[in-house]
């Protein structure tokens, strides 16, 4: 017999089946389950107390912990209070109705599932209710089984999604992939214009040394734009020679040039809708530079070996080590073209510009590849760290990911000491004007070290390191009788 909803009650179910819970999902069927995992949590929203009490029933047999509510206003305070993975509301109610519950929901708790229960659904209704980013719509009456199944798939997707976030979070943590690192000031303005400027569809150049981290940039961009579900596409150009690179860029067609057996779609034809990052786009060719610019101008081209246009969006996100304004002036960059690129420039500082970040990234690079090699690794010593603040790094963040790599696999105790470091970098001598500071240090140690270091600078003067510091002579007598 079925149970159904708006009509009268049948016979019970068989008992509820217990099943693990998947990131609090639904309960399947021939799994087992422990009293330690907690059952999901399906809030029930309905002005009609029999079809309220009629839903909460059914689920409950079958196992799922149901919270009521008699309108929309007591089941969004039950969400402000309690975790709830799956709400069932009803479209027509007093006051806030299901639609606006559902608006609400999304805002407060973005993770819980919802399922739009309806008396006199129409597709219209169904259509609205689906695009505010509910699960399923359902119209009454409906029996047990429908219903419980699509209590099932709504849980499974949660759980699907949990579990793809926190794989993505365990990803990031071992790759690090579009990760910028840093809290000095250099740094953080770049963040700022990234935030700014990814919410639009403005051109940017990225400029930078080798090695500091500008096509994180440019994933940084993409990832915080609109486009972020379409492809994220580089290609670079000083890695391919000139009579490829027109081939890589815009595609061919079969029999375009020797070798050319097949058509081939180009690197803008496949960022279509999303970016594409020329990285050394200096290195790029006359021609090039002149098919590049007419994408930008017009949005489209042609693949060699046709006469066949191609329309494209993309966002264009150009990078470079080189002085371009240097290559305009001397003839080997078009100048609108380069005037075309810079609508928005960012600059990447190197990392001897950004010493207050080396420590910050040494960590984050440990971290990463203690992961990947399971290794345990606490830290640095504080001779290392000395090693790491001194040393000029002219390969910039790069350089320094490598070099952490490397001590990461060597280290033969629980911190890397200076022979782990490559050599270039174990022979940096420290300037009595740094001070290694790891980090975690308290802040009254901090000050009692740059106290004593200073008075070394000074010879034991105190007037003259408190004029160094930047306090009253009598704070450095204080502190040092302290």
């Amino acid at each position: 017999m079925t149970e159904y909803m708006g009509g009268s009650e049948r016979p019970p179910s068989p008992p509820a089946l217990t099943t693990p819970r998947h990131s609090r999902g639904a309960l399947r069927q021939g799994d087992s389950f422990t009293g330690s995992e907690a059952l999901a949590t399906i809030l029930v929203a309905d002005d009609e107390p029999g079809m309220r009490e009629s839903v909460a029933r059914a689920l409950r047999r079958e196992g799922f912990h149901v919270i009521s509510a008699e309108d929309g206003a007591a089941a969004l305070d039950t969400l402000r209070k309690s975790a709830v993975d799956l709400l069932i509301a009803d479209l027509r109610m007093p006051g806030l109705d299901g639609l606006e519950l559902l608006r609400a929901v999304r805002l407060l708790a973005p993770e819980t599932e919802v399922i739009v229960l309806s008396g006199h659904g129409t597709v219209e209704e169904a259509v609205e209710a689906m695009k505010e980013g509910a699960y399923d719509f359902l119209t009454k009456p409906f029996d047990r089984a429908p219903l419980v199944h699509v209590v099932r798939q709504a849980l499974d997707r949660r759980a699907l999604v949990l579990e793809n976030r926190r794989l993505q979070r365990r990803l990031d943590d071992l790759a690090g992939a579009g990760e910028i690192v840093g809290a000095g000031p250099a740094i953080l303005e770049v963040l700022r214009l990234v935030k700014q400027v990814a919410p639009t569809s403005a051109t940017v150049l990225v400029q930078g040394e080798s090695g500091t981290g500008k096509e994180l940039v440019a994933r940084a961009l993409h990832r915080l734009s609109p486009r972020r579900e379409k492809p994220f596409v580089t290609v670079n150009c000083a890695a391919l020679p000139e009579t490829l690179l027109e081939s890589e860029l815009f595609g061919h067609e079969k029999g375009a040039f020797t070798g050319a057996v097949g058509r081939r779609a180009g690197r803008f034809e496949l960022a279509d809708g999303g970016t594409l990052l020329l990285d050394e786009v200096g290195d790029l060719s006359p021609l090039a530079q002149a098919k590049v610019l007419r994408v930008l101008q017009e949005g489209e081209f042609e693949p060699l070996g046709t006469s066949r246009t191609v329309k494209v969006d993309v966002r264009l996100v150009a990078a470079t080590n080189q002085d371009l304004a240097g290559l305009v002036a001397t003839k080997r960059f078009r100048e609108d073209l380069f005037y075309r690129m810079q609508v928005i420039t960012l600059t990447v500082p190197p990392l001897r510009e950004r010493r207050e970040d080396i420590g910050l990234l040494a960590q984050h690079f440990l971290r990463r590849y203690t992961a990947k090699n399971q290794r345990t690794l606490e830290g640095f010593t504080e001779a290392a760290l000395a090693r790491l603040l001194e040393y000029p790094w002219p390969g910039n963040v790069r350089e320094l990911e490598h070099a952490v790599e490397r001590a990461a696999i060597l280290a033969r105790g629980p911190f890397v000491d200076v022979t782990d470091l490559p050599e270039a970098v174990a022979q940096a001598e420290p300037s009595a004007r740094v001070i290694p500071i790891p980090i975690g240090m308290p802040l009254e140690e901090v000050e009692q070290r740059l106290i004593v270091e200073t008075l070394k600078l000074t010879k034991g003067n105190k007037e003259l390191a408190a004029k160094l510091l930047g306090i009253a002579s009598r704070t450095i007598y204080r502190k040092l009788k302290e």
